[in-house]
């Protein structure tokens, strides 16, 4: 089962506060708004926005005066641009806008209650004020909406191409005033582009939410706090744009927080809904009708969460409402799942949408608030894990919708801390995908709330390599969403790598590892080993990224895996697999020439191996099969590797991604293990495992680390146990095109083996080609090696010595002659030594003899050695 990550974090778990609402008013009340104010700043006429809405000018004029904006000292300046930037999603009210160069005040009348209160920012170049000097304090008269914002930096840092902001405000008096001071440089100006103020419904939202899983219970009153939408997600469906809520809101795609390569299945139904107890303007229909929800297969659903990420301001709390409707299924326990927040289980009991709502196709929804501290991490996620115990018909889990808001703090203030300054590439918000004008503001939307929470990810990312390097490891990372940059030009790995930089004869940067274990090249060598990244010396696509065929200047040849700005893997895995590969040298272990990180780029550059990644000669890429002598000798050299990784250091190196992608194969066909990207070093003397978030490879993963999440090295005992399964099979460990009781080929094989009919499943290019002792040695050890514990898996030692030895009975049976009486396997009565279990400690005397030099092979015995990492679609990462 997939659980979140352990509480044995270094990073201190927030405490969750939950409170379930439904609203008593019944789903036939609408909404009709009391104020409603769309104000077009800097121009005197009204003006109409695409969709339909009608904006009023604020600016003054002799005959009327203006009737809501009031100038203290200063003066007011309008200000408009004659051309239309094309990443704005509509002219009105970005093409014109109002500078204050002194505070200025709007002040709107309005019935009390709460409202929406809307602001749009698009700082333009003029004259005589400069971009960079917008910077702007906005408050109501009780709380600070904004503080001291320079808008250009902002949209520079998170590369947004505007700024919308919406709040939620509790009015207590006969009106709203908007107070829009300069900042506090000399030629600092506050300016605004467009101001909406809406009355909202009284119940909206629960008045108090109170901390359950503490001691005493702690009250959270929403009346008097102002809310700010950070996240409004129509979960597996289209936009929602304004116009199409009856609250004038917006609903982005959920794609840019998804988190991990199991998204799930995101659907749309044309159903009618219910509201049940729920008001009708609760969400727009649209919301409900659409949703997204794990697979149809019961065995993949369990070893996965539905998972989002979302970047916040750290010192605040969070109120978040999830918004559920049962498209699928029709009766109550046909889908139950746990619902978790930030690694904590959210609801005290399992939820049940249909057994909530009373039925399917009707809405229903759950609010939840969160506080942070200093120290926490700052990121909500929300993770959904079928439940097994209330024993439903379907191991699943679905949301329909999203909203996240933030809460203000004791002194009334919204206000985040200023973003990092990282640059990131440019929103691909020309893209006519979503339709609309309106529609590409979703886009832009989406996709600055992703650019927000990468650079975060990033910063927090970096701390904790940080932490790490001077702790000597330990502790755990969070899970983190995909970076779509890989950062500046710093070289910044090369500062971790090196005490000195200087140039070499080629024109590299060579760092204090040794310079025939890796070697730093720049951008331009990297273009020209490659051809440009010729499209043409493509030679697989993995889970970072492209591999390319590239030649260094003396002929030799090289794999070169050019990072993907989109990847789910990024800066982390790219430091850890310099630092791993920089200092370790095995035969059986692929060797790291050297790496790039200019221009942005994140660029590994390994030996060539002509034969790829075993995967490819098992099935599906149209190779020659393999002799099972082969494919033994391959599985020896493979544990050979990990029996190094294991013992050969301090503390050991779990690899953490053990599988036949990962294990590549040189010309002659030796075994040699890739991929430590997500390797971590191996618990300390005094500890039995490393508390860290659950990552690896759907159908590799070993169950115990996957419940526990505590990694030990017989979680690569358990991958590598699949991994031998998957070579005498010859089919993919997880398959969901197969009957359910073959999706898992583990769990499947484990079957036939404990029955002792092996046999009938091996690869039908096998039949008649293995000997029968051979089979049952091989096949008794992938079973200890999928043990469900831990402590009943063997060593990598063990699994070594069976493994010859299973090598050992099939070429003594290749000297008889083949018994076709069994046209499966070859009944040979073999005159060798009885069969007996060696210890561990016998078992890694016998490896060391046979293997003498395994911990002293030099540089030079691993130059045929590369990396085609995850030359097929990753799985879970």
């Amino acid at each position: 089962m997939a659980l979140p990550r352990s509480s044995a974090s270094p990073v201190r778990l927030v405490p969750l506060l939950f409170l379930c609402f439904c609203s008593p008013v019944s789903s036939a009340t609408t909404f009709n708004a009391r104020d409603e104010y769309r104000i077009a700043c800097g121009v005197s006429s009204n003006l109409t926005d695409s969709q339909g809405r009608l904006w009023t000018g604020d600016a003054s004029n002799a005959a009327s005066g203006n009737p809501y904006l009031n100038l203290n000292l200063g003066k007011d300046i309008n200000a408009s641009s004659s051309s239309q930037n094309i990443n704005l999603p509509d002219s009105v009210p970005f093409s014109s806008a109002r500078i204050f160069t002194s505070p200025a005040t709007y002040s709107f009348p309005v019935s009390p209650g709460r409202h929406w209160i809307r602001l749009y920012f698009y700082p333009l170049d003029f004259s005589t004020y400069s971009i960079s000097d917008a910077i702007l304090t906005v408050e109501t008269d009780t709380y600070t909406l904004m503080q001291n914002v320079s808008l250009s930096y902002v949209m520079s840092a998170l590369n947004l191409g505007f700024i919308f902001k919406e709040f939620s405000v509790n009015v207590t008096e006969n009106f709203l005033t908007l107070n829009f001071i300069p900042g506090s440089s000399p030629n600092a100006y506050a300016m605004v582009n467009g101001i909406e103020i809406l009355s909202m419904p009284e119940d909206m939202y629960v008045n108090t939410l109170n901390a359950v899983n503490l001691d005493a219970e702690i009250p959270f009153p929403v009346p008097g706090t102002v809310l700010e939408t950070m996240f409004r997600l129509n979960v597996g469906g289209q936009a929602i744009v304004e116009s199409n809520d009856a609250l004038g809101r917006l609903w982005a795609t959920d794609e840019a927080h998804i988190f991990g390569a199991q998204q799930g299945v995101a659907t749309s139904v044309p159903h009618a809904i219910s509201y049940g107890t729920l008001d009708n303007f609760t969400a727009p229909e649209g919301v409900y009708t659409s949703a997204r929800f794990m697979t149809n297969y019961n065995d993949v659903n369990m070893q996965f969460n539905l998972t989002w990420n979302f970047s916040v301001d750290p010192n605040f709390t969070y109120y978040t409402r999830f918004h559920f409707c049962e498209i699928q299924y029709t009766k109550s326990n046909m889908r139950v799942f746990d619902i978790f927040i930030n690694s904590q289980l959210a609801t005290p009991s399992s939820y049940d949408v249909v057994g909530a709502a009373g039925g399917p196709f009707v809405a229903s929804v759950l609010d939840f608030a969160m506080p942070f501290q200093p120290t926490d991490a700052p990121f909500i996620t929300v993770e959904l894990h079928p439940n097994i115990i209330s024993r439903p018909s379907y191991y699943n889990a679905i949301l329909n919708g999203l909203e996240i808001f933030k809460m203000n703090d004791s002194a009334g203030n919204l206000q985040g801390p200023r973003p990092p300054p990282l640059a990131v590439p440019p929103l691909n918000i020309s893209s006519p995908s979503i339709g609309t004008s309106s529609k590409k503001f979703v886009a832009i939307i989406g996709g600055a709330a992703g650019s927000v929470a990468a650079l975060a990810a990033l910063c927090i990312i970096l701390l904790c390599f940080c932490r790490k390097s001077k702790k000597g490891g330990g502790g755990r990372s969070p899970s983190w969403l995909p970076l779509p940059s890989h950062g500046g030009n710093s070289h910044s790995i090369v500062s971790k790598l090196s005490t000195t930089s200087r140039k070499s004869g080629t024109g590299s940067y060579v760092s204090s590892v040794p310079s025939n274990n890796c070697r730093y090249f720049t951008f331009s060598e990297i273009l020209e080993m490659t051809n440009n990244f010729d499209e043409g010396r493509v030679v697989g696509v993995g889970g970072f990224g492209k591999v390319y065929k590239g030649v260094l200047e003396d002929g030799t040849s090289v794999a070169v895996k050019r990072g993907n700005p989109t990847s789910e893997q990024g800066v982390t895995e790219f430091q850890t697999e310099i630092e791993l590969l920089s200092k370790l040298r095995h035969r059986h272990l692929v060797s790291l020439i050297g790496f790039c990180e200019d221009h942005s780029e994140m660029i590994l550059v390994y030996d060539y191996m002509s034969n790829g990644p075993l995967r490819g000669h098992l099935y599906g890429a149209g190779l020659p099969s393999l002799s099972w002598k082969q494919r033994l000798e391959i599985c020896i050299g493979a544990a050979r590797g990990l029996h190094y990784l294991h013992t050969g250091a301090a503390h050991g190196i779990i690899h953490r991604d053990v599988k036949t992608t990962n294990i590549l194969l040189d010309g002659d066909f030796v075994a040699k293990v890739s991929d430590f990207g997500l390797s971590k070093t191996g618990p300390s003397l005094d500890h039995t495992h490393v508390s860290t978030a659950v990552k690896g490879s759907f159908g590799y993963l070993d169950p115990e680390y996957f419940r526990r999440q505590q990694l030990t090295e017989k979680s690569d005992v358990y991958s590598f146990g699949v991994v031998l399964l998957e070579v005498l099979c010859a089919r993919p460990a997880i398959n969901p095109t197969l009957p359910r009781e073959q999706v898992n080929m583990a769990e499947w094989a484990v079957h036939w083996q404990k029955k002792g009919m092996l046999d009938q499943i091996i690869d039908p290019v096998l039949v008649g080609k293995i000997g029968k002792e051979s089979l049952k040695k091989f096949g008794e050890t992938a079973e200890k090696c999928l043990a469900e514990s831990g402590l009943d898996r063997p060593a990598m030692g063990d699994i070594l010595w069976n493994l010859e030895y299973a090598l050992q009975l099939h070429e003594t049976s290749a000297e008889k002659e083949l018994d076709m009486s069994n046209p499966r396997v070859k009944e040979i009565d073999l005159k060798v030594v009885p069969e007996v279990e060696l210890s561990e400690m016998d078992a890694k005397k016998m490896d060391i003899s046979h293997n003498s030099a395994m911990f002293s092979e030099d540089s030079d015995e691993t130059t045929a050695s590369a990396v085609f990492s995850q030359l097929v679609n990753p799985q879970g990462r």
